[in-house]
């Protein structure tokens, strides 16, 4: 199993137990599902619970979200009122990130540079159906993830997009 991980701050951002697509190799898509489950439980497939157990279920909290964003414990940020907000984030994170590629993978920079401005015209283009999503340290120095819905196949599946070269790979 993959871990992806901020770059920056070290959060724990998603893993590749979901459908991932690379977009223009500068853009993750990761596609969850919305989920309901009792705050602290965790599910397994085929159990059943007891009859006691059942009916005890009304006093306990439930959660109900997206599951990436409850499985990687990230927090909705609301830093972004308006497009040029999120656009000065970006012009800094993206100078952060080449100052990273020139340093560690000189050769990704121009595919970078070439495919992220596509990319972003693309995505801004539907800012205001756009959530953005920090890892669980809050930082928004760090990488923000956006998140939309898209109707595939007659329902609406949540996506969350990452920057590739933002993320750091752990494998367990």
């Amino acid at each position: 199993m993959k871990i992806y991980k901020d770059l920056f701050t070290g959060d724990e951002m998603f893993s590749d137990t979901y459908k991932i697509k690379l977009v223009d190799d500068v853009v993750y898509e990761v596609y969850g599902k919305l989920v309901t489950r009792k705050a602290g439980s965790i599910e397994i497939a085929g159990f059943n619970p007891s009859a006691e157990e059942a009916e005890d279920a009304t006093d306990e909290a439930v959660e109900s979200g997206v599951d990436v964003v409850l499985n990687h414990r990230l927090q909705e940020t609301y830093a972004f009122g308006d497009k040029k907000s999120y656009t000065q984030y970006l012009k800094e994170y993206m100078k952060k990130l080449v100052g990273v590629l020139e340093e560690k993978s000189p050769d990704q920079v121009e595919i970078f540079k070439k495919n992220m401005n596509k990319v972003m015209k693309d995505i801004l283009s539907r800012f205001k159906e756009l959530q953005f999503f920090t890892g669980e340290s809050m930082d928004i120095d760090g990488i923000v993830g956006m998140l939309e819905y898209r109707e595939i196949d007659g329902d609406s599946v949540p996506v969350l997009m990452f920057f590739k070269h933002g993320l750091q790979e752990e494998k367990f």
